[in-house]
């Protein structure tokens, strides 16, 4: 990945350790990271494996007070899960770390300054490239929803809203550079005006 100001992934169909993995090294090299679309993460294995994994997970508390409840969370968003996801592997609790962290955001759906941005994927972290077809697999936002995550109905709704907007969008675009690659074509030039531009590069 190539350093930018700051990176945009689309979540959808990306296994979660894989991609976790190279969030945090990313992090760690200074990249700000932001990941939408969380709830379409993908986990090996069926619902029914992975919500077995995730009760076995909620009944870890502190030991020597299992009653302070403050001291382990367990998310339920898939943006959340995301982001301790990618927190188990960054060193958090030095300063180097913690800057990393800071660097990350993880949200569900794309909320609106993401949705004019360029989103990118990370093709070593898809599930079409790396699981074998016959291979059972859930939806993060599945296993949230099992354990009480309640959004997500809205963020559906709110993405049936958002692909609309965006249709009319990329239809306008497209419709724009068709037209102006005709009026390219159609224009006339005079010979001293071709040779400017010829010597400018432009030709």
């Amino acid at each position: 990945m190539s350093f930018k100001q700051q990176v945009v992934i689309d979540c959808r169909g990306h296994l979660l350790g894989r991609l976790s993995s190279v969030i945090a090294k990313e992090l760690l090299n200074g990249q700000h990271v932001v990941c939408v679309r969380a709830e379409d993460v993908v986990i090996s294995g069926s619902l029914y494996r992975n919500k077995l994994k995730y009760a076995a997970f909620k009944k870890k508390t502190m030991n020597s007070n299992p009653r302070h409840t403050g001291a382990i969370k367990h998310h339920r968003a898939p943006a959340k899960i995301l982001w301790r996801t990618v927190r188990g592997m960054v060193p958090h609790k030095t300063a180097r770390g913690g800057a990393a962290m800071d660097r990350l955001k993880t949200f569900e759906g794309i909320p609106h300054p993401f949705d004019r941005k360029k989103r990118m994927v990370v093709p070593s972290c898809l599930k079409v490239l790396r699981l074998r077809p016959e291979r059972r697999f859930c939806r993060l936002g599945d296993l949230s929803t099992e354990y009480g995550w309640k959004h997500g109905s809205l963020i559906e709704r709110l993405e049936s809203q958002r692909k609309v907007k965006s249709e009319a969008f990329y239809k306008k675009k497209t419709a724009s550079k068709k037209a102006k690659s005709q009026a390219l074509k159609s224009v006339k030039l005079s010979g001293d005006d071709q040779a400017i531009l010829e010597k400018c590069g432009y030709a």
